[in-house]
């Protein structure tokens, strides 16, 4: 498991550039929303603790994470941020729907980094339970929505 010996929450803040001059957006899916909230909270507080103004972060909700490819598209041309964390959970049911929506949602924000100047950081939880996803979550492996925004960060400061 990739998680196993790493804390998704670690960071060293020495090691993060300042996001005071950044503008953020965060698309978050509001299916699975115990694990999406407790997601843009982890991205939220550290994009905050990082120096980003509360101002400076757009949230946009959409119904899915199939739909967070067009939610991010609309971020970037309505809001012009400087990066972007696409939030969502999908958890494995009984059907082959959970392939095609994870795949249809990763090839989504991937386009979207190769067709625009705009870094989207994937933070979609693509878990077999949701134990797993509690984990991911805020439990023992800490916090991907923080991982995603210390990724949003050094991506927005490389395109400088």
């Amino acid at each position: 498991m990739a998680t196993e010996n790493k804390n998704l929450s670690a960071y060293d803040k020495n090691t993060i550039p300042n996001a005071s001059k950044f503008r953020f957006g965060i698309v978050v899916s509001e299916w699975n929303e115990e694990i999406t909230e407790a997601l843009f909270k982890g991205a939220y507080d550290a994009l905050i603790d990082c120096g980003a103004q509360e101002s400076e972060i757009i949230r946009l909700n959409v119904p899915g994470s199939f739909e967070l490819t067009f939610g991010a598209k609309k971020l970037i041309y309505d809001y012009e941020p400087d990066a972007i964390i696409a939030i969502g959970s999908v958890i494995q049911g009984e059907t082959k729907h959970f392939d095609f929506v994870c795949q249809a949602t990763a090839q989504g924000i991937m386009d979207l980094n190769v067709r625009h100047n705009v870094p989207v950081i994937f933070c979609v939880l693509t878990d077999n339970t949701i134990d797993q996803s509690r984990a991911r979550s805020g439990g023992i492996h800490g916090n991907k929505g923080t991982e995603a925004a210390i990724a949003a960060i050094k991506m927005a400061a490389l395109d400088r």
